[in-house]
């Protein structure tokens, strides 16, 4: 038995220059530059913040 799917279409909005934007209204090449973004995750930015941290500590 297979079970079936529902498809619903969705709206994705992404930001552009500050604002949200639905990506079905951009043009063609957009909506293909935006198929072809890689996401990133970054864990943790601790070490940015430590090595700031360092630098205004030599500068006191």
């Amino acid at each position: 038995m297979q079970k079936k799917e529902l498809k619903v279409p969705v709206e994705v909005y992404s930001r552009v220059v500050g604002y949200f934007r639905p990506v079905n209204q951009w043009n063609k090449g957009k909506q293909e530059e935006f198929e072809h973004r890689k996401e990133y995750k970054i864990d943790s930015c601790a070490c940015e913040v430590s090595a700031g941290y360092d630098e205004y500590q030599r500068a006191v």
